[in-house]
């Protein structure tokens, strides 16, 4: 497909270095709006003070853009886990579609069921947001976290660069500099390269179209910030006014889970990827392009809170990153459009992380691309404050066990109601998300109609989706219960 479009472009170039005809692109806006793409890592919905005024975190930044933008309160990633979610921004797909539906390379984690095949990479035939805009005339700037392969399938394939470099071989890239790529995992010199490779890129494209998008590593693990900062959320942890509770800890199957948000490095690592956006923000300021500038901000999945030092609590919300309750995909959302979002806006209308494909390409003026971007829907109805139907559900299919203590699973949204199905056993949980946020009250017994219909919707989806299943474990205890067989397996 690449090459294909690469031909076509320099075919082109040789009718109107002949004086041929070229189309008018009337369907291109006169003014393309600039897009920066803002993606934070493991950011519960919960964290950010635009969502919980009662926050032990400070993000001020955050929270100017959700004041002078539009705020989704029901915004999702297309999964629980991280590289299926970045998968489905840049492609407007669901995982299932381009076989990532794992982090990348995956755990090895079984138990009564053998996890399904993982890809290593988002495959090159895939067209990419940045592709996409690129080849209209943006600029394209990446820094960050890609997870999304390495060497021949890096972001330099997909639509950035050419010229990235990485720091460990696969996840990590940034533009060429004399300076060495900082350790991934020293979290304040990653957040401040990033933040410092993307004001360097605004100033030197103020005058054309760009698109940059800014994967940050933070606030994933591991923990690490300025030992200033830290002081100064251990000082604010012990302040009587807002008292942990005598039990901070609750329990998700086998795994404990945070109750209270009152660690003082998660916070402060948190507060220096909020000051880093101040820093972005302040540079389309001072080059006068705010007003010129689409910017977006999520996570690519809930809070971790049962694993891996529990760092935050996603409280009201159930679970958290690994799991497919509203802790593990409800995302901090979002989106500021200059003449198009209303300052301050809230919008409730359940949406997910492959909209954004259609959402820009509408914003940008340029023609949608349904071919590609098959499960996404522009929102820019939304964004004007209008109603809109999708017209289907939102789904979710993770064949694995994660890290976190998630066991294989699929879920569907449609209106108010929520399904779940464990694919070990066939267990089903229904929820109305509007009156039980916390999913606390499986329904599916007292709603057996809506129990059946969410079921039947979510397998002829993924007999849609071709979705690999989780196969039975030869290893695993023979009493075990087995997995409930649906129309793709039998």
């Amino acid at each position: 497909m690449k090459r294909i479009r690469l031909i076509f472009f320099s075919i082109t170039l040789l009718l109107t270095a002949a004086g041929a005809a070229v189309p008018p692109q009337s369907d291109i806006s006169p003014v393309k709006p600039n897009i920066v793409f803002i993606l934070s890592d493991d950011l519960g919905y919960m964290d950010i003070g635009a969502n919980n005024p009662s926050t032990f975190y400070e993000t001020p930044n955050i929270d100017t853009l959700a004041k002078t933008g539009m705020r989704f309160t029901q915004g999702y990633a297309a999964c629980c886990v991280c590289s299926p979610t970045r998968g489905s921004i840049m492609t407007g797909k669901y995982p299932t579609r381009f076989g990532v539906t794992n982090w990348i390379p995956g755990g090895k984690h079984s138990g009564k069921l053998l996890p399904a095949p993982n890809a290593n990479h988002l495959p090159l035939q895939e067209e990419t947001i940045a592709e996409a805009l690129h080849e209209r005339g943006y600029s394209t700037f990446f820094a960050g976290k890609w997870h999304l392969g390495g060497g021949e399938y890096s972001p330099n394939a997909q639509g950035f660069g050419p010229g990235l470099t990485t720091s460990d071989g696969s996840q990590f890239w940034y533009p060429e500099s004399g300076t060495p790529p900082p350790d991934h995992k020293d979290d304040p010199k990653t957040t401040d390269r990033i933040v410092s490779e993307a004001v360097k890129f605004i100033d030197e494209n103020k005058d054309k179209p760009f698109f940059a998008y800014l994967p940050f590593l933070a606030v994933h693990t591991p923990i690490g910030a300025r030992a200033d900062l830290v002081s100064k959320y251990e000082a604010k942890s012990k302040n009587p006014k807002s008292p942990a509770p005598a039990d901070a800890w609750g329990q998700e199957r086998d795994r404990k889970v945070r109750l209270v948000q009152n660690n003082a490095v998660y916070a402060a690592m948190l507060e220096q990827l909020d000051t880093g956006i101040g820093r972005v923000l302040a540079a389309l300021d001072r080059n006068g392009l705010a007003d010129k500038t689409i910017i977006i901000f999520m996570s690519d999945n809930g809070g971790l809170s049962t694993s891996e030092g529990h760092p935050t609590s996603n409280l009201p919300l159930r679970g958290g990153k690994g799991w497919p309750y509203e802790g593990g995909i409800r995302e901090p959302w979002i989106v500021r459009a200059p003449g198009v979002t209303k300052p301050g806006s809230i919008c409730d209308t359940p949406v997910i992380s492959t909209d954004y494909y259609p959402t820009l390409l509408e914003l940008a003026g340029l023609p949608l691309k349904p071919e590609q971007h098959l499960d996404g829907v522009s929102l820019v109805p939304l964004l004007k404050g209008k109603s809109m139907d999708r017209g289907k559900p939102l789904y979710w299919h993770y064949p694995h066990y994660s890290n976190q203590g998630g066991s294989p699973h699929g879920a569907i949204r449609e209106g108010d109601w929520k399904l779940i199905e464990w694919y070990e056993d066939g267990a089903l949980e229904l929820y109305n998300i509007p009156q039980d946020i916390g999913e606390k009250n499986n329904l599916a017994a007292k709603q057996p109609d809506k129990t059946r219909t969410l079921h039947e919707k979510l397998i002829a989806w993924r007999k849609e989706v071709n979705a690999v299943m989780p196969a039975p474990n030869p290893a695993s205890p023979t009493d075990a219960p087995t997995p409930q067989k649906t129309s793709e397996e039998q």
